[in-house]
């Protein structure tokens, strides 16, 4: 299991287009990966669940992965967030 804590540097935070970018890049992993928000954690993959965390930006999040290529999945995720989702 890969854990990793870190700051949300968009302004809008994971809302609607930044959330998608984030549930689609967490799709192309076999692992299980969840955010975690004030105690509250949530299925990465669930639009619905990243959502309902209400995270905005400066916001620090928590990613936990378990899996066969956890480490790439949290790298992956982690470079996305660090961009402020830019593509």
């Amino acid at each position: 299991m890969c854990v990793k804590d870190v700051v949300i540097q968009n302004q809008v935070g994971l809302h609607a287009r930044p959330a998608t970018f984030f549930i689609q890049k967490a799709n192309e992993y076999k692992s299980s990966i969840w955010v975690e928000k004030d105690e509250r954690k949530v299925n990465a993959k669930s639009l619905l669940g990243v959502l309902s965390l209400g995270i905005v930006g400066g916001t620090t999040i928590k990613i936990i992965v378990d899996g066969p290529d956890e480490k790439e999945a949290l790298d992956g995720l982690v470079a996305l967030v660090e961009s402020g989702f830019a593509d």
